[in-house]
């Protein structure tokens, strides 16, 4: 019998180049039918946790808040430095008492906001997309930009505020680890390393075949600038990507510390289970 799994990512370039060679069934797993979605990264967050798909690209943050129910795949995470959310403002806005707008309650941005700038203006969660219009339209005074913006946001007439990233980085010596893709607990150990391997031969297949992933990744994405399009994937799809490993297992394991000493996440949550 051919077992279906319910998949969901983001439109993103880096998950859409990550995921190509499966999307467009270049492999596939014998016995396994995908049946992909592809959504904002913050639905995807919001329907994993009320119980949807059974593996799916999720921010950090959201794989915390469900850490018990889930393992995080070794491969398809966006995870290194340099890599972090930008917080913009518009040139003369309120930066005293300002009106801030993040990208979803449980992206790994609107954690790191809450880790660095808790308390910090009134916070409005957004669609990603909407935040950089908002700001030219001075209808925000901050954003907490992500994705494609971190690319094109000088071209919206916005100024750079701070990189949350770099202060990550500075304040605890780690990788920033955004996002990365889980499997449920109940599909069990052998089929979630099963997709996991295939996943990691999809990275590879990419990786060779560039142009036709290009293809995939230019039908999906918010900008169709080729140099913003593999400028995202250059740096979001890295070493880390393919395979987490050590340094991977310790910037999960810094940020899981740190939300937990900040009261952000209950102290009871477990750690993060990377299948290995």
């Amino acid at each position: 019998m051919t077992r279906e799994l319910h998949i969901g990512i983001s439109p993103c370039p880096n998950d859409t180049f990550a995921f190509h060679a499966l999307l467009e069934r270049e492999l596939e797993l014998e016995g396994v039918q995908l049946r992909f979605e592809l959504t904002d990264v913050e639905e995807l967050n919001r329907r994993w946790i009320a119980g949807e798909f059974d593996v799916a690209k999720l921010s950090y943050h959201a794989a915390l808040r469900t850490a018990a129910d889930l393992y995080v795949l070794p491969a398809g995470s966006a995870l290194g430095s340099g890599v972090g959310p930008l917080l913009l403002a518009k040139p003369g806005a309120d930066r005293t008492t300002p009106r801030v707008l993040c990208p979803g309650r449980w992206t790994t941005a609107s954690l790191l906001y809450e880790l660095f700038h808790s308390g910090e203006g009134e916070v409005e969660q957004c669609v990603f997309s909407d935040i950089m219009p908002r700001l030219e339209a001075g209808s925000a005074d901050l954003g907490v930009c992500i994705h494609e913006g971190r690319f094109t946001w000088g071209e919206h007439g916005l100024e750079l505020v701070e990189d949350l990233g770099e202060r990550w980085e500075s304040e605890t010596g780690a990788l920033l680890p955004l996002g990365g893709i889980m499997a449920r607990r109940t599909l069990g150990e052998p089929v979630a390393r099963e997709f996991a391997e295939a996943l990691g031969q999809s990275i590879d297949w990419a990786r060779a075949h560039p142009e036709a992933a290009g293809v995939t990744m230019r039908a999906h994405a918010q900008e169709l600038s080729p140099e913003v399009l593999w400028s995202h994937v250059e740096l979001y799809v890295n070493e880390h990507t393919r395979a987490l490993g050590a340094e991977g297992r310790a910037a999960l394991t810094t940020l899981s510390e740190l939300a937990r000493k900040r009261g952000l996440i209950s102290k009871s949550t477990p750690e993060l289970e990377l299948l290995t």
